[in-house]
């Protein structure tokens, strides 16, 4: 007799041998549609030496890691500007003053139904920034407008009963925001938070288009040369590795931030002694049956 979970009961021998045939049927055609990529690469000399070349020479290596540190100074700027953007917009749209709440709302709705690039335009022509700062502020206006949402929702998000009782014991909103909201907040915020720091991260490729030299611009000039056979296709599988590496160091970042704070002195539980037999009232014992 198999037993049940409370979410499921456990598979039983016929289903245990259909979900190892799925399995590798699905392993099959994996391998299959990744043996197929590979021999569509080899069929069009996307490994032979002329494409890889580039990569041997410094110079070559000198630009991607210049590309390679503007993306990361872009990034940098913008995800601090844009955390704080976001949790002043948040604040704004959670006030009591109706004014400042319609305020915020319409700079949030408005920042966050703009298409990045089309900010990055805006500031890069009309106003005609630099491109490092052009990027910047269409990362921050964006990428804040919608952190703000999370903020907003990850506050609103924790027991009612929460900030009644803060209140209740005669603390401002401001200290109930900061010692009581946000704290318990900041868990359930986290994941969506460093989602988007994704997203920045991603969208700092959007600078080549205004001649900006982050990594993907140094990619683009090794990619359409001609003397090493517009090796396209090697700069992506390079490119690409780094670009996945940096979003799961974000991602192992967020996760070792969350087990930090579980193991905080401040959130680990008090020790109660157990409690003992004692005198119950004054200058008595406790009474005792017939």
């Amino acid at each position: 007799m198999t037993e049940a979970t409370a979410l499921y009961d456990l598979p039983g021998p016929r289903t245990r041998r259909r979900h190892r045939l799925y399995g590798v049927l699905s392993t099959a055609v994996l391998l299959a549609l990744i043996g197929w990529v590979l021999y569509l690469l080899f069929d069009t000399d996307q490994f032979t030496y002329t494409k890889w070349m580039p990569f041997e020479y410094k110079g070559i290596q000198e630009l991607l890691l210049r590309g390679l540190g503007n993306t990361l100074k872009a990034f940098a700027i913008a995800g601090a500007l844009a955390v704080a953007l976001g949790g002043l917009l948040a604040a704004g749209r959670l006030s009591d003053h109706r004014p400042v709440r319609w305020a915020a709302t319409a700079v949030v709705e408005f920042f966050r139904a703009m298409p990045v690039l089309v900010m990055i335009f805006f500031v890069f022509v009309a106003l005609k920034v630099q491109p490092l700062p052009a990027l910047v502020t269409g990362l921050t206006l964006y990428n804040g407008s919608v952190l703000a949402e999370v903020f907003r929702s990850g506050v609103n998000s924790v027991e009612r009963g929460q900030r009644e009782a803060a209140f209740a014991l005669g603390m401002r909103k401001s200290q109930v925001m900061a010692h009581v909201l946000v704290p318990q907040a900041v868990r359930a915020m986290l994941p969506a938070i460093i989602s988007q720091l994704v997203v920045a991260l991603k969208d700092t490729s959007l600078g080549y288009l205004i001649t900006y030299e982050e990594f993907l611009h140094a990619g683009k000039l090794i990619a359409s040369n001609l003397d090493y056979d517009l090796p396209f296709i090697p700069v992506v599988m390079v490119i690409s590795p780094i670009y996945i590496g940096m979003c799961m160091l974000l991602s192992w970042f967020a996760g070792w931030v969350s087990r930090r704070e579980r193991h905080s002195p401040k959130t680990d539980a008090v020790e109660v002694a157990a409690a003992e037999p004692g005198t119950l009232l004054p200058g008595g014992d406790p009474p005792h049956g017939p």
